[in-house]
Order: structure tokens, then C-alpha cells, then sequence
């Protein structure tokens, strides 16, 4: 007659079952102290292999000696200029010693010299960057939502043309531009020449190609059966774009914003030929009046304007950094 099995659950099955895994712990503790040796580890000590500095080199170091390389040439013209902008009569030539002189002069005359608006041109900067850059994101993820989830006539066309208008520099239609801007302002004056209104329309137009095609491509990898089922419950295009779709592409979103920024606060060509007055340029445009006369080049002066123009783009990175990195994960989980 064969043995009764006990039956889980049950007093002697819960007991035969304690001395089972107490059984197969014994056993695995047994079978750790075989392999290490026997002897608290010295097994594990004995196994190691010595470090061979070849080796290491040739596996991981070699990325290391890169990564320097590349942080101290990347550092380097930001330390120069730092160094420049502290040295009461830097110059960018090769006799100025790094932090030879260390002094406040510069940022105090830059900041304080009548013939030198430096806060209007900064305010006029982030003025015009910051609504470039608003505008920009608002208008081609509409553009870029059209595109990814509605079917109209001519849309295969439209995003080639972007494409292709895109492959022709901003820099060729400078003429363009301003006779262009001169016709608008004979009729309209408030967006013509010499208008911070004028140029963040012509920011709009220059930047609005390739960030639309950008943020089309991560629209795609949204899924479509979120929108239909938004559709199911009642939510159209405006409501499934505003509180659904904008969530789930937040990293592009943000990164969209600060390259457009980046490159509205660094302009120089368009700027320049648009803004005419003192009091309506920006940065770019008003920081290089400091070194444009060949006699005295205030480089020090031009340096400590440059060191000051970067804080808000850093400043800007740094709170958009969250938004790339998690922006993705935090739309997508409820």
C-alpha cells in the first residue's frame, strides 16, 4: 500500500514542510562555504584576479582619458573668457595670463556707463527669446500634431517642403528679409523695421520648419489608440491635444524650447539688420559694438556682457533638465 502524501495546509504537512526548507537552506549554505572556500571568503580572495593596469586601459580606461580630453577642451574657452572678463584690462590675444588680475571693474562699468544700455539690450534679449521660444513650441506642436494625427490633401507635400526649405541657410534671405520687412512696415509699422515684433516673426518663420518636423517624428511615437480611446469618451482633437498629447511629449516640448532660445539669444545677422536703434537691439547686436573699433576693442568689458548673457541659458537648461528626463515617464503613468 503506497505512503499518504500529507496534505498542505494540514499540522503535518505544514511541519514536514519546515523541515524541508530548513533541508534545502542546510544544503545551499553548504554548497556557499564550498565555494568560497571554507573559510569565511579566503576562496573568493584566492579567485580574484590581480588588477592589470593594461587591462583596465584597455577595457574602460581609454574612455576616461576621452572624457577629460574632451571636458577640458570644452571648459577651456569658457575659463578663457571668465579670466577675460576678470582682468580689469584683459584682451583675447595670448598675453593674458590666466586670472593674472582678478576685479569686479568690468562688470561694474559695463553695468553702469551711459553709453552702454547693456540692461535694455539684455531685456530686450530675453524678451524676444522667451516669446520666440513660447510661440515656436505652441505653434509647431500644432503644426506637428496635424501632421501626425490627421489626413488632409497635400500633407506629404507640406512636410517635404519643410525638409527641403529648410536646407537653404537663413543667411541667404537677409535681403529678402528686409525689403521685405520695409514693404510690411509702410503699412504696418508696428511690425516693421526697427520692431521687436518684426523679428520674432521672422524668428518664428526661420524656426518653425525644422522644429515641426522634429516634434512630428515624436509625435508618431505616441500611440493612436490613446486617441481613440479619448474619442470614445467624448474628447476631441482640441481636449486630447491640450490635456493628453502635451504630457506624453513634454521632452520634446522642452527641448524644442530651449534650442529656440539658445539660438534667438545668440543671433547676430537678422538682428542686425532689423533693429536700427540703440535702445531696440539686442545682446549680439549691442555687445559687439564694444569690440568693432579697431583702436580700442573693450574686450574685457565684451567678456564680462558675454559671462552675463549666459546665465538665463543656463539658468534655463537647468530647470528644463527634469522636464527631458523624466518628462516622458511622468506624462505616461497616471
Amino acid at each position: 500500500m503506497a505512503a499518504q502524501q500529507p496534505v498542505p495546509g494540514t499540522q503535518t504537512g505544514l511541519v514536514i514542510g519546515e523541515a524541508e526548507e530548513f533541508a534545502d537552506a542546510s544544503t545551499r549554505a553548504s554548497i556557499s562555504i564550498a565555494r568560497d572556500g571554507g573559510d569565511g571568503g579566503a576562496g573568493r580572495e584566492i579567485a580574484r584576479r590581480p588588477f592589470n593596469l593594461r587591462r583596465w586601459f584597455a577595457a574602460t580606461g581609454w574612455r576616461h582619458v576621452v572624457g577629460v580630453v574632451m571636458v577640458v577642451f570644452s571648459l577651456f574657452p569658457i575659463v578663457f573668457v571668465i579670466s577675460s572678463s576678470l582682468n580689469p584690462h584683459g584682451t583675447l590675444t595670448g598675453s593674458n595670463a590666466l586670472f593674472s588680475k582678478i576685479g569686479l571693474d568690468s562688470y561694474v562699468r559695463i553695468l553702469t556707463d551711459p553709453q552702454v544700455p547693456f540692461l535694455t539690450w539684455f531685456g530686450n534679449t530675453l524678451m524676444i527669446a522667451g516669446i520666440t521660444a513660447v510661440l515656436t513650441v505652441f505653434l509647431g506642436a500644432l503644426a506637428a500634431y496635424s501632421f501626425s494625427r490627421m489626413r488632409f490633401t497635400g500633407r506629404r507635400f507640406g512636410l517635404i517642403s519643410i525638409v527641403v526649405v529648410q536646407m537653404f541657410p537663413q543667411l541667404l534671405a537677409v535681403v529678402a528679409i528686409f525689403l521685405l520687412m520695409s514693404a510690411i512696415g509702410d503699412w504696418f509699422p508696428a511690425i516693421g523695421l526697427n520692431t521687436h515684433i518684426g523679428l520674432i516673426m521672422v524668428y518664428l518663420g526661420g524656426a518653425l520648419g525644422v522644429n515641426t518636423y522634429l516634434m512630428y517624428g515624436f509625435f508618431n511615437t505616441v500611440p493612436a489608440s490613446i486617441d481613440e480611446a479619448a474619442k470614445i469618451d467624448g474628447a476631441g482633437h482640441a481636449r486630447i491635444f491640450f490635456t493628453i498629447i502635451l504630457r506624453l511629449v513634454a521632452p520634446i516640448l522642452a527641448v524644442v524650447a530651449l534650442l529656440s532660445f539658445i539660438a534667438s539669444v545668440n543671433e547676430f545677422v537678422v538682428a542686425s539688420v532689423l533693429l536700427i536703434d540703440t535702445e531696440q537691439q539686442t545682446l549680439a547686436v549691442g555687445l559687439t559694438k564694444l569690440v568693432s573699433n579697431p583702436r580700442y576693442a573693450d574686450w574685457s568689458a565684451f567678456s564680462a556682457g558675454a559671462v552675463i548673457a549666459a546665465l538665463p541659458v543656463v539658468a534655463l537648461f537647468l530647470f528644463l533638465q527634469k522636464y527631458i528626463v523624466g518628462g516622458l515617464t511622468a506624462g505616461a503613468v497616471k
